[in-house]
């Protein structure tokens, strides 16, 4: 009985992981291999042939060069969490209320973000009206231009998430050993080298968490182009072409086989930072 214990207290999550998690993406998988519309109750089995339109059009891949812009992002917002999670760890006035501030923008959720900036990046609009007071005259059509479309939508990514990483980082840097940066204060090291030699050495493992994140998450955006473009103005991203494919185009089976291959690439690249970047164990004394 007591080697069964723990199975009990696993079963709940277990049972809620197996029927919304590998149960989908099972069913996801047999769908990749059918050319069923989503409605249909039948549905032939077409084998390869989903996975063999995907391979030969290669524009059906030219939207993940949408998500360089998004990874471009997510490294600046790796940096600037980074900046924010040393600050205050220091002591810092008012370091509660930032940290609150700063996280604040994570709970919110993403539809009711998309919806803000929307209002925000209309011509004319707060960021114009903002511009202007800094000397930037004319109106900009930040969403309507391809040229300013990617980098204003990657800019709310930035302003969503960073609260998250900070989070992250800073649980990270409050476990190192107080002693350590006294011992480096009295050999009078600055704030800098505190950060160089203690702080980026311990936090290392995170860091790289972080960076697998970025990417993945990169290769996945939804929420913030869907809401704002539609994936209008050269903003389409691969989880929205595939959800057009689906709901739009009645092409479930072919969508399906479009996230298959999402996944796949995730894994592979998730896969190679691991060999790239070995989890180090870091040692704090």
């Amino acid at each position: 009985m007591t080697a069964l214990t723990p199975w009990l207290f696993l079963a709940a999550p277990l049972a809620l992981l197996l029927m919304f998690t590998f149960l989908p993406v099972a069913d996801m998988i047999g769908y990749s291999f059918t050319d069923w519309d989503g409605i249909s109750p039948s549905r032939s089995f077409v084998g390869g042939e989903n996975y063999t339109d995907l391979v030969t059009r290669p524009a059906r891949f030219e939207v993940f060069l949408v998500s360089g812009f998004y990874l471009v992002a997510s490294f600046l917002q790796i940096a600037i969490a980074l900046y924010f999670a040393t600050v205050l760890s220091f002591n810092t006035r008012f370091r509660n209320l930032f940290k609150g501030l700063l996280f604040f923008p994570y709970l919110i959720n993403g539809v009711a973000v998309g919806f803000v900036f929307l209002y925000f990046f209309q011509p004319d609009g707060t960021l114009d009206t903002l511009l202007r007071l800094i000397g930037a005259e004319g109106e900009h059509l930040w969403l309507g231009d391809p040229d300013l479309a990617n980098p204003s939508l990657a800019g709310v990514s930035v302003w969503r998430f960073m609260g998250l990483n900070m989070v992250l980082f800073l649980g990270a840097i409050q476990s190192i050993p107080p002693h350590l940066y006294e011992a480096a204060e009295l050999d009078g090291a600055n704030r800098w080298q505190q950060f160089r030699h203690i702080i980026a050495p311990s936090i290392k493992p995170i860091i790289s968490l972080s960076f697998i994140l970025a990417v993945s998450g990169s290769l996945a955006v939804f929420e913030i182009p869907y809401i704002m473009t539609g994936g209008a103005n050269g903003t389409e991203t691969f989880v929205i072409q595939t959800v057009k494919l689906a709901f739009q185009f009645d092409k479930v089976g072919l969508a399906s086989a479009s996230a298959v291959v999402l996944l796949l690439l995730i894994l592979l690249i998730t896969w190679v930072q691991r060999r790239l970047f070995p989890e180090e164990r870091v040692e704090l004394s």
